[in-house]
């Protein structure tokens, strides 16, 4: 691809490194911000700049949050004996569009996946296990992406939070298995916190 200008070339072979952006598309963003007023292209950039410079992680839940501890964790009226453990902030955002469900989160930063050298320890599993001692919680609810990653994830969580004084559910198997939470419509998904199930004894 032959570019008119270097300038041009360097912002597509940035936008290209976005998630499902080719270079196409990337060149099309890039003549489009190029039409636009300076001013609005200014004022993306600078979103861009405070939103990476700025964004916080919940020192509770490891959620995205502007503060040191988010709005959900702080918001009385959630219901603090229900805990629900994703694996990705994207599925929190998958979980409260459904408006299904009123407790708190655990953001655990991924899933277990030796192919890719992700272990437990890569995780952010033993400040789960650190929050629940003395905590509301009663029940933890595992919403994984029923992925074989997903599933080992779950099946290691079990393990270790058998010793804790909780119920351990996951959510109901409407989500397609090998599905991703942030891809399920928001009534499958809404159903599936609604009748979620024990998880099987280990």
């Amino acid at each position: 691809m032959n570019f008119p200008s270097k300038l041009i070339e360097n912002a597509v072979e940035e936008l290209a490194k976005l998630p499902g952006i080719g270079r196409k598309t990337a060149l099309r963003l890039a003549l489009h911000l190029l039409k636009e007023e300076s001013e609005q292209t200014f004022l993306l950039a600078e979103a861009i700049i405070k939103m990476r410079a700025e964004v916080k992680h919940c020192k509770q839940c490891h959620n995205i949050s502007d503060t040191d501890v988010c709005d959900i964790c702080t918001n009385p009226l959630r219901e603090r004996s229900l805990l629900c453990v994703v694996s990705d902030i994207r599925d929190v955002i998958a979980i409260e569009n459904t408006g299904q469900y009123k407790g708190l989160y655990h953001v655990l930063g991924g899933v277990i996946s030796p192919i890719d050298g992700v272990g437990p320890s890569d995780l952010h599993i033993e400040s789960l296990l650190e929050r629940l001692p003395g905590s509301e919680v009663r029940e933890v609810l595992l919403a994984i992406s029923p992925t074989m990653e997903g599933d080992t994830t779950a099946f290691y969580l079990t393990r270790k939070l058998r010793d804790q004084q909780v119920r351990i559910t996951s959510i109901a198997r409407g989500v397609p298995v090998g599905g991703e939470l942030e891809y399920t419509d928001e009534i499958t998904l809404g159903r599936s916190i609604v009748e979620r199930t024990a998880y099987g004894k280990v």
